[in-house]
C-alpha cells in the first residue's frame, strides 16, 4: 500500500478505538450513520439526543477538563475523551449523552469531560484544523456554560473534508449557548486555549495511551464502543453496576 493509502486508512481507524480492524471500523461507522440518519425524516444525520431536565453543576479544573457532578458524589467516575470532528463521538453523544446527563443529574455519577484534538498532523486537513478550533472554543466555554455550548458544537459538526468550526461560528454558537462575555470571542479567535488544548491532547494521548475517539473510561475501565456506547440501556447498567461496586 502506497503513503497516501495508509494515510486515508489510519485517518478512519483513528475514529474508533483500535482493538476494531479496518473492516469492523468502516461498518460500525456506516450502521451508526444509518441509524442516525433513520430517525431524521429528511435523510439527514441529527445532533445530539436531546436532554431537557436538570443538570448537575458544572465546573472546570485547573488543568481545562470539565467536571459534570452533584456536590459530594466523587464516584463511579466517568471520562469521556473526545473531539468535536469526530462522527463517532457525535454519534455516542446522539445515543447516550442524555443518559450521562440525567445520571449526573441523579447524582449516580461524576461526569469527567476531556476535550483534545485527535486529528493532528500537516495530512490531516482540514480535520486537524477544524478539531483544534473546536477544542480551543470548548476551553473557552464558561463552565456553566459547557453542557449547552458541548451539544452545540457537536451539532454542527462539519463533514469530513469540509473547513468548519470557524471562529465567527464559533462565537454565533456561542451566543446561542448562553454565553455573553466579551472576553469569549476574544478567546476563540485568538486562539487563547491552544496551549492548554496541546496540554490535554499530550495528556490523552501520552498518559492515558488514548489512541481513538470517543475514548470513555468508567472508574478507569475503558467501555466497549459497539455493547455499551451505542446502546444507552447497556450504558446505564454499567454505570449503575459501578456505583454498586
Amino acid at each position: 500500500m502506497d503513503r497516501a493509502g495508509r494515510t486515508g486508512e489510519g485517518r478512519r481507524q483513528r475514529v474508533l478505538p483500535a482493538v476494531l480492524g479496518a473492516v469492523a471500523v468502516i461498518a460500525v461507522a456506516v450502521a451508526v450513520v444509518v441509524a442516525l440518519r433513520g430517525r431524521d425524516g429528511r435523510g439527514e444525520s441529527t445532533g445530539p439526543g436531546t436532554y431537557r431536565g436538570p443538570l448537575a453543576p458544572a465546573s472546570r479544573t485547573p488543568d481545562g477538563a470539565t467536571v459534570m457532578s452533584r456536590t459530594g458524589v466523587t464516584r463511579p467516575v466517568l471520562e469521556i475523551f473526545e473531539d468535536f470532528q469526530c462522527p463517532v463521538c457525535r454519534a455516542v453523544e446522539h445515543i447516550v449523552g442524555p443518559t450521562v446527563k440525567r445520571l449526573a443529574a441523579e447524582g449516580r455519577v461524576r461526569v469527567v469531560y476531556w476535550p483534545f484534538q485527535l486529528f493532528r498532523g500537516p495530512g490531516g486537513e482540514p480535520l486537524a484544523s477544524n478539531s483544534r478550533r473546536a477544542a480551543n472554543a470548548a476551553l473557552c466555554a464558561p463552565a456553566d456554560r459547557w453542557p449547552a455550548y458541548h451539544d452545540t458544537l457537536f451539532a454542527h459538526q462539519p463533514e469530513e473534508g469540509v473547513v468548519g468550526f470557524e471562529a465567527a461560528q464559533l462565537v454565533a454558537w456561542g451566543r446561542q449557548a448562553g454565553i455573553t462575555g466579551a472576553g469569549f470571542a476574544a478567546c476563540v479567535g485568538e486562539m487563547r486555549k491552544a496551549a492548554q488544548v496541546d496540554a490535554m491532547t499530550r495528556y490523552a494521548t501520552r498518559t492515558r495511551k488514548v489512541d481513538a475517539a470517543p475514548a470513555v473510561f468508567l472508574d478507569g475501565r475503558p467501555l466497549d464502543l459497539e455493547s455499551q456506547l451505542l446502546d444507552a440501556a447497556a450504558f446505564e447498567r454499567a454505570v449503575v453496576a459501578a456505583g454498586r461496586g
